[in-house]
């Protein structure tokens, strides 16, 4: 009797994880469908197929090619645009006023906010770079070494594509700064 009552609740947790997956998958959808709408229609076609497995297996002589150049800047677009937003949110948040009068629930409150405005320091830092890193772009000069002219290589520009520097050079200032100082 047992198996019975089972076997429906099965049914249903299954129905359910199914919907969950289509609700996933059309949330997926919705997502891709907003980016590619918020893109530029002439790097709309390249940047929807590129991705980053196709991109790490091109060749060396299609370095920093068009296909390329157009996903990093909407890789950095969005990130702006994340940034932004945040930035937004944050303006928000402090302007919300709490007047509470335990001391101790106040400095909590200010230490919060502190925190906050640390993060947004670094973001702000960060958004600077990714502005450069589009300048670059449209200048034709991403994807190459500000010191030595080589290329930065396609693995690093994934992992930080605001990086100027190629790994080598990155690793020789980091020695400097650490045998001299700033």
């Amino acid at each position: 009797m047992s198996t019975s009552e089972t076997k429906p609740k099965k049914k249903t947790a299954d129905k359910t994880a199914t919907n969950a997956d289509e609700k996933t998958k059309k949330d997926s959808a919705e997502k891709m469908t907003k980016v590619v709408n918020e893109t530029p229609p002439e790097t709309q076609a390249t940047t929807t197929t590129l991705t980053e497995e196709k991109i790490l297996k091109m060749s060396e002589k299609e370095y920093m090619n068009a296909d390329q150049l157009a996903f990093f800047k909407l890789r950095l677009e969005q990130l702006e645009k994340e940034l932004m937003k945040n930035a937004d949110e944050t303006t928000e948040h402090l302007r919300e006023t709490v007047l509470v009068p335990d001391p101790a629930d106040r400095a909590t409150i200010e230490e919060e906010h502190a925190l906050e405005l640390r993060t947004r320091d670094r973001e702000r830092k960060l958004l600077k770079k990714v502005q450069q890193s589009i300048a670059s772009i449209n200048a034709g000069e991403y994807g190459w070494c500000e010191e030595t002219g080589e290329p930065i290589g396609i693995p690093r520009l994934l992992a930080r594509p605001t990086a100027t520097l190629s790994l080598e050079a990155q690793q020789r200032r980091e020695l400097k700064q650490k045998l001299y100082g700033d």
